[in-house]
């Protein structure tokens, strides 16, 4: 029996299918509407749907899996090498098809609604912290104008900008202080609704088991616990936690090595930029304080510390932090310190 895989091109209002056997033979192509994607799908044997990881298809995913159909989400940049002709709708779906069919390929879980919640949470405070650096950056670029600097950070923006504003002495007019008191409240606005996106991010993560349980392990906090499941629910996924470290976090080297000689450079920078940077940060805040601390961690952290630099030493140990959490989401256990 030939079992029958349909690409599915998905865009805006106009989707395109093209169904592809086993052995690679195109039988059939489809074009349809948006409002006739579900219909047609129902009215369709079952098969394996594939789709590109980009915009709606979790979505559809979700929906078409309902109708009895296998969904598979894939790499957009993984599906580029296998389309031999001119790029159209058609030959898209058709090398989303056969890329799926490789036995090698990565596919991209699909995220249920509770998953796209959690992304829609960090992707606002992202934004909006974006917002408040720039407009932080703004102030200070203009007070500087004035012959007036403010430290870097929060606090001391917070503290000084309304010193200057009452300093009747220094060289702001009246203009200038009027200007400044208005972007002094839309930077405290900005930052009272980080703030409650931030209690809605905890709030979250204390109703969520697998949010609690990465939260378990050092150098987690509720903001890459979020993260986590967003990005992979319960990580079943992946093989092992060198399998997400490496596919999903990029926290391996870059490997440009030929004629037998391996050539090895800086990390790969593979798959979700934020989830590696949450981790690195993370990792960056337990290195701060590995020195006082006794576990098994800590004291092969210390040995790195020594021996790397400060940087390399952030990396090893999010790859190992990435690594560990990746084993108490997947294996549903609470992470343990063990006693040098």
């Amino acid at each position: 029996m030939k079992t029958i895989t349909i690409g599915l091109d998905i865009a805006k209002n106009v989707f395109h299918a093209v169904f592809v056997t086993s052995h690679g033979k195109v039988t059939k192509k489809k074009q349809m509407k948006r409002a006739a994607v579900l219909k047609f799908f129902a009215n369709t044997e079952p098969a394996i749907v594939v789709m590109e990881a980009c915009g709606s298809s979790n979505y559809w995913a979700r929906e078409i899996q309902k109708l009895g159909h296998e969904v598979k989400l894939i790499a957009p940049q993984y599906v580029i090498a296998y389309r031999r002709k001119n790029k159209n709708d058609y030959n898209d779906a058709e090398a989303i098809a056969e890329c799926s069919q490789r036995d090698d390929m990565s596919f991209v879980p699909i995220k249920d609604i509770e998953q796209q919640d959690a992304q829609m949470l960090l992707r606002i405070r992202e934004r909006l912290v974006k917002q408040r650096t720039k407009l932080s950056n703004q102030i200070r670029g203009m007070l500087l104008e004035y012959g007036l600097c403010i430290n870097k950070g929060t606090a001391a923006l917070r503290r000084a900008l309304p010193e200057f504003l009452e300093d009747a002495d220094n060289s702001l007019t009246w203009t200038a202080r009027s200007l400044f008191s208005e972007l002094y409240e839309e930077y405290l606005l900005l930052s009272d609704k980080i703030e409650k996106v931030d209690k809605k991010i905890k709030a979250f993560t204390k109703e969520n088991e697998l949010c609690q349980l990465a939260q378990t392990v050092t150098g987690i906090g509720p903001i890459t616990a979020l993260a986590l499941y967003a990005a992979i629910g319960n990580g079943k996924h992946f093989a092992n936690g060198r399998h997400f470290a490496a596919l999903w976090c990029g926290l391996v080297p870059r490997q440009h090595s030929t004629g037998g000689k391996s050539v090895l450079y800086g990390i790969s920078k593979k798959g979700n930029i934020v989830l590696r940077a949450l981790l690195v940060h993370g990792a960056r805040s337990v290195l701060n304080v590995v020195d006082k601390k006794e576990d098994k961690l800590s004291v092969w952290a210390t040995n790195l510390k020594m021996k790397k630099s400060y940087n390399v030493a952030c990396v090893a140990l999010a790859n190992k932090l990435a690594r560990v959490v990746w084993s108490v989401i997947a294996n549903n256990r609470p992470y343990e310190l063990k006693m040098v």
